[in-house]
Order: structure tokens, then sequence, then C-alpha cells
């Protein structure tokens, strides 16, 4: 290990160099390829990025099933009724707009407003994520309506088994979760294993070769 007059190493220089070198590159950046080089420097292990590949799917899953539970139906809601009945042309406005059967709940809020944010960012990946959004809202609306004991455990069970995962990915990368220096790396996760995904099938190819040109390469 060589070390500089000063007595600092080349290793403890490393995140210095490696924040400097991505904060001149952002600036040639769009939004989109900000958060992922941000992301992405932290997740140069290939053995990091293949445990998010089913760590975060199954994490978002968790919280959909989490925020699924308390949901009213549509059919409830004040604006729906008129003196005890619906009113008229109400059920048939639910069933015209595919609303019939359907909830209100925190995991539809934030299924939309993650998908909202992810178009944002950019069209593509948006359409992509808000697809994959409405899969994962699906999944954990089907284990919200197991009974109360099920429900908790797969829940509970899907979310630790999510994390564990991350954990391990982290412990090989060497390096701690992105989000614990930028709250945003929780939001950022599932688009980057969307992007990471696309880029190793030929997508994107030149938002994948900047990204890697300030991130650095996989390991």
């Amino acid at each position: 290990m060589r070390s500089s007059r000063s007595g600092t190493s080349d290793v403890d220089r490393e995140p210095y160099n490696l924040k400097q070198r991505i904060s001149k590159t952002r600036l040639l950046m769009n939004p989109l390829e900000q958060h992922l080089t941000q992301y992405a420097a932290y997740h140069r292990d290939r053995r990091n990025i293949a445990t998010h590949f089913a760590g975060i799917p199954m994490i978002v899953v968790a919280i959909m099933s989490f925020l699924a539970r308390p949901a009213v139906s549509l059919s409830e809601l004040p604006f729906l009724e008129l003196s005890g009945g619906q009113l008229p042309g109400a059920a048939m406005l639910e069933t015209a707009m595919g609303l019939a059967g359907h909830v209100i709940s925190p995991a539809l809020a934030l299924c939309v407003a993650g998908s909202l944010y992810y178009l944002r960012l950019d069209l593509r990946f948006g359409l992509l994520m808000s697809i994959l959004n409405v899969l994962a809202l699906w999944l954990g609306a089907q284990i919200a309506a197991l009974d109360w004991s099920h429900w908790l455990g797969w829940s509970l069970g899907i979310f630790i088994g999510g994390w564990a995962l991350q954990a391990l990915g982290h412990y090989w990368e060497g390096r701690k979760p992105a989000f614990m220096d930028d709250i945003r790396g929780l939001i950022i996760g599932p688009l980057f294993v969307v992007a990471e995904a696309g880029f190793a099938l030929g997508f994107r190819r030149q938002v994948a070769m900047r990204i890697e040109a300030s991130a650095g390469p996989t390991r």
C-alpha cells in the first residue's frame, strides 16, 4: 500500500477521489443519469448487483402488501353516495372505468406517486417502472387479501428476506447502502435494477457508458 507524503494512503483517498470524479461528471448529465450514477457508485460488485435483482423486488412487494391492508372501497366513499344510496350512474361509471371492486389504499397512492416520479425522470424507463409498480401493487394486494396472520407472516418474511439479501450484497461490496448517505436511494434502487437489466440486454448503451465512465466498471 502506497502512502502520500502527508501520510494518507491511496485507500483512504479513494472515496474522496470517487466523489470528486462523480461530481465533475454529473455536471454534464441529465437527472436520470445523475441519480443512477450516484447509486451505481455504491454498487460496483457484480454479486451485490445480483442480490439487488432479488432483494429490491421483494422489498417493494412487501411494502405494497403492508400498505394495501388499510383500504377503503370506492363504494364506501361519501361522494359516491346520496341519501343512503349510490349516486345515479355511479355503479355504471365504476364499471366503465374498470374500477368496480377496486379500493383506495396507501399502496395505491405510493404506486401512483412513484410512477409519476419515474416518468418525470425518463419516459421510457418511467413507463416500464409504472408497469412494474402496478404488478407489485397487484401482488401486494393478493397477499393483503389473506387472513391477518398469513398476511403479516408473508409480508414480514418477504420484507426481511429482501433486506437480508441487500445486507449480504453490501457485505461483499464493502460499502454501506446508498440510502444511508442520500435517502433518495430508496426510490432510485428499483429504477437501478431495471436500468441494469436493460443495460445487460443492450438498451440505452450511451446512458450505461456515461454511468460506468463516472462510477467506474463493475468487478
